[in-house]
């Protein structure tokens, strides 16, 4: 299924001692460009989680948020050293009484020196810790490939739109050259007519004249390239998933054959539809740059 390359996921998972939140959201970029910010205690896992992204998006700017949360017997502890508050409150007292200053001291000051508290982090199951981050990465890039699907099939739809509109323009400068040249061939004639009056005509030069033209304005070859053009990109629409690259290197074929075709241009109408033309694929090439 096609995919654009912004999306947004959220999922939260966990166990007896942790829980954890994973966010990812992601924006247009040429390539693949994941930025993980974590809690220090789970960079170990990094580069496991950034190949688990790897797997599932070939291109975008990727933010990964994880937050982590310490719950049941995995709770961290604070212990109070009581023999070391006591030194301090003693220590101080003394100082007090040496310089003959006031002694202030309330226990939160107190608690405020080092050491008196400290936190001490439970022992964490790693093994069970690396199952959690993976079960809740797997859950967010779930509802991010969705959400990124989903935005994909209505840029699918406005892309076939377009080339709609792209073939119907396609096919009304092929149903006007001919006229265009039979307009030519009787002007000419008429215009030849008039100068040389009773003069017979010399059809060879004649003929030379109106191929010479023909060649000239003749698009054929680059209709031909361009319906084949079409036909790739409706059918890669359909059919692939990471489509970005190639559908715009297909866009650029279709630009390349619609200016030659306005180049050759000796009409109003075939005028007026070789600049819809690029009008066109100028808006294919800017959604474009939307899927993955």
């Amino acid at each position: 299924m096609l995919r654009s390359m912004t999306g947004y996921g959220k999922y939260e998972a966990e166990n007896e001692d942790a829980r954890l939140t994973v966010e990812i959201k992601s924006v247009n970029h040429r390539y693949c460009d994941i930025s993980i910010r974590l809690p220090k205690n789970l960079n170990l896992f990094e580069n496991d989680i950034r190949r688990q992204m790897k797997k599932s998006v070939s291109r975008g700017k990727i933010d990964v948020y994880i937050t982590y949360e310490t719950i049941g017997s995995g709770a961290a502890n604070i212990t109070y050293n009581r023999d070391l508050a006591k030194s301090y409150m003693e220590l101080l007292a003394g100082m007090a009484l040496d310089f003959q200053i006031a002694n202030d001291l309330d226990a939160y000051t107190l608690s405020k020196y080092p050491e008196v508290f400290t936190l001490k982090e439970q022992a964490v199951d790693t093994d069970k810790l690396r199952e959690l981050v993976e079960t809740t990465v797997a859950g967010a890039l779930k509802e991010f490939i969705r959400a990124r699907e989903a935005e994909g099939e209505e840029l699918k739809k406005d892309l076939l739109l377009k080339l709609t509109e792209l073939q119907k323009a396609a096919d009304d400068i092929a149903g006007r050259s001919p006229l265009v040249f039979e307009d030519y061939k009787e002007r000419l004639r008429a215009k030849v007519t008039e100068l040389l009056g009773d003069t017979k005509l010399d059809e060879g030069v004649m003929a030379t004249e109106l191929v010479i033209y023909a060649d000239k304005i003749c698009v054929d070859e680059e209709l031909v390239r361009m319906n084949s053009h079409i036909k790739h990109m409706r059918e890669t629409l359909e059919n692939e998933e990471s489509v970005g690259r190639k559908l715009d290197f297909i866009a650029q074929e279709l630009n390349r054959e619609a200016n030659t075709t306005l180049s050759k241009a000796n009409d109003l109408v075939i005028s007026d539809q070789g600049i819809l033309l690029k009008t066109e694929i100028e808006k294919i090439r800017e959604q474009i740059q939307n899927l993955e």
